[in-house]
């Protein structure tokens, strides 16, 4: 992958400049950030004042506010992150578990349903312990101003913080509610926005959107601008026409899972014309369709099926157009000169609005290391064992043996020998880092131990990363346990180092690089009984040793790179259909590579 930031900001210079990588920026146009590893990021949410969170997956997270260093935050290692949502000084992050977790800065609403809120600082993440307590698993959450929403059990809504101007739907009664309280059932989607002071869901049985809250500008899209405490229901639409509602401090824009997009609400501050107190399809995009939506306080952006984006409202430069940096109008956005080789790829970029600031990253999805935390943990294909008679844990030997630089017979009488011996979990602590990288804090000494058990370096450097150890082993050729062969031509070849058996060239590769990338291998083997003894295979695709090649380099390190004398048009329409062919992860980046290509190209 390039080395660039995938990360671009834009908004108030004086408040965000702290952020970009050169000190003379161009904010309030998109500027690079300085964040490091963005390509890693997952999701990003804003607070107010300037700060804001990123998801780095799996449970990771990285705090910047200005003024102040960079902190870092992970969940325990069997709490992965299913998503984070903000609100002025409070985060809160949910995982798989049905688990929330919340972080905040003394925080005055209290609408996080901590007994002891106002003590919260962004120095750690709390657990939410209400929702265990009451055995509710949380399927969904949303924020809006001094307001929670969560979503248990599958249907089950629940709503805390402020219910001023009925925010919560609990009636028009002033004051907080520490604590979660029960809404209503039968409800399959929530939606808020971090700066608004209204809320929207769907029920299931009947089909239907409901809004509560502020209206004084029309923003509920019922018809009236009376505030609402209790659930309203939204007349012109079906709860199952809606891809997604999100609400800015005086605006609402709802896009139907068509891609239509509409807004209600104060026309100064969402832009559509004119004020309207009922949803309103937008002209301007009425020949789009948008897939994805984000609202600030008063700006909105839009990301079309195409990769256009386009922005309108007031502010500080978040959303900058060519002419201006505020519109009351959608207008389309340029995007940074890096993004241009992803613009046809699907479901890369990524959009997010906060206070006086809007982002645009990319979603690499690089999946070798989620490919490889497959493998372990499906405990197929492995070739040798560690442990004692107790702890024996299969695993993939030369993955092991070229993380550690150690042999599996050295591993072995370092960490189970007849006077020490390493626990089971310490060996799947140890055996996660080999595979994908994780190194969690809980129980952090033990794994420290057992890394000085074998001499190495604790905590890993970053010249020891997965990334770039798996890159090196694509050049360990002594290794490589299997081999691909390739039908050739009978005319000599140049490259006499290459390895021939009759008019078939071998493609050396270690076996489980194939069973970790490639679905077509897994079930290749699973048909074969001893898997051992399996060494090579014929590759029947007819597609050239050249574009092979390439293929498998890609398996190691998750990137094409082309040679000055090979054909970039040839090579992609060779691989175009490799995803599908090879049964690679859905979520692999060779599409979006083979893009860069032909971008770069410029190839029809």
């Amino acid at each position: 992958m390039s080395n660039s930031s995938s990360l671009y900001i834009t908004g108030f210079k004086k408040v965000f400049s702290f952020l970009a990588q050169e000190k003379n920026n161009n904010l309030p146009k998109w500027t690079e950030s300085k964040i490091k590893k963005s390509q890693t990021i997952k999701k990003i949410v804003s607070g107010n004042p300037p700060n804001f969170l990123v998801w780095k997956k799996p449970n990771k997270l990285e705090f910047y506010q200005k003024d102040n260093e960079k902190r870092k935050y992970q969940l325990p290692k069997k709490e992965k992150i299913k998503d984070i949502v903000s609100s002025f000084q409070t985060y809160q992050i949910l995982t798989e578990s049905g688990k929330v977790w919340s972080l905040a800065n003394e925080n005055r609403f209290k609408e996080v349903p901590l007994l002891d809120a106002d003590q919260s600082t962004f120095e750690e993440i709390r657990p939410v312990t209400f929702f265990e307590e009451k055995k509710l698993f949380v399927n969904s959450l949303v924020m809006g101003f001094a307001s929670c929403y969560y979503l248990c059990n599958g249907d089950q809504l629940y709503a805390s913080g402020s219910n001023y101007q009925g925010r919560l739907g609990i009636g028009k009664s002033k004051g907080l509610k520490t604590l979660p309280v029960y809404v209503q059932d039968k409800v399959s989607k929530i939606f808020a926005g971090s700066h608004a002071s209204n809320f929207n869901f769907i029920t299931s049985n009947p089909d239907l959107l409901y809004s509560c809250g502020n209206n004084r500008d029309g923003e509920l899209g019922i018809g009236s601008t009376v505030d609402q405490g209790t659930p309203t229901v939204v007349q012109n639409f079906k709860g199952s026409e809606i891809l997604t509602v999100s609400s800015g401090h005086t605006h609402s824009i709802l896009i139907t899972q068509k891609g239509q997009t509409y807004s209600c609400g104060y026309q100064r501050k969402n832009g559509h014309g004119v004020q309207k107190t009922i949803f309103t399809l937008i002209p301007q995009l009425k020949e789009k369709k948008a897939v994805q939506l984000s609202t600030g306080s008063t700006q909105t952006l839009v990301l079309t099926d195409q990769n256009e984006l386009y922005g309108w409202g007031f502010g500080d430069g978040q959303f900058p157009t060519d002419e201006s940096n505020s519109s009351e109008f959608p207008t389309k956005i340029s995007l940074p000169g890096f993004f241009t080789n992803y613009l046809e790829s699907k479901d890369l970029i990524r959009i997010a609005c906060g206070s006086n600031i809007s982002f645009l990253h990319l979603d690499f999805k690089n999946t070798l290391s989620e490919d490889l935390r497959i493998l372990f943990h499906s405990k197929k294909f492995c070739d040798c064992e560690i442990g004692n008679l107790k702890t024996q844990t299969p695993v993939h030997k030369a993955l092991v043996e070229f993380r550690t630089k150690l042999t599996i017979d050295q591993i072995q009488k370092k960490l189970f020998g007849e006077k020490k011996s390493i626990n089971k979990e310490q060996t799947l602590d140890f055996l996660k880092w080999v595979y994908y990288d994780e190194i969690s804090d809980k129980d952090i000494n033990k794994l420290e131990q057992t890394f000085n058990l074998l001499k190495l370096t604790f905590p890993p450097s970053v010249d020891n990363t997965l990334e770039k150890d798996i890159a090196q082993l694509y050049k360990d050729d002594d290794s490589k346990d299997f081999k691909i062969m390739v039908k050739i031509d009978d005319q000599e070849d140049d490259n006499d180092d290459e390895d021939k058996e009759g008019n078939y060239e071998e493609i050396p590769v270690h076996k489980f690089i194939l069973l970790a990338r490639s679905g077509l291998f897994r079930s290749m083997f699973d048909h074969v009984n001893e898997i051992n003894n399996l060494n090579k295979v014929q590759d029947y695709t007819n597609k050239s040793i050249e574009s092979l090649k390439i293929l498998i380099k890609y398996f190691y390190t998750d990137s094409i790179e082309l040679k000055k004398n090979q054909d970039p048009k040839f090579i992609v329409d060779e691989l175009s259909d490799a995803v599908e062919y090879y049964q690679l992860n859905d979520q692999c980046n060779l599409e979006s590579e083979l893009l860069k290509i032909k971008k770069q190209f410029d190839l029809d």
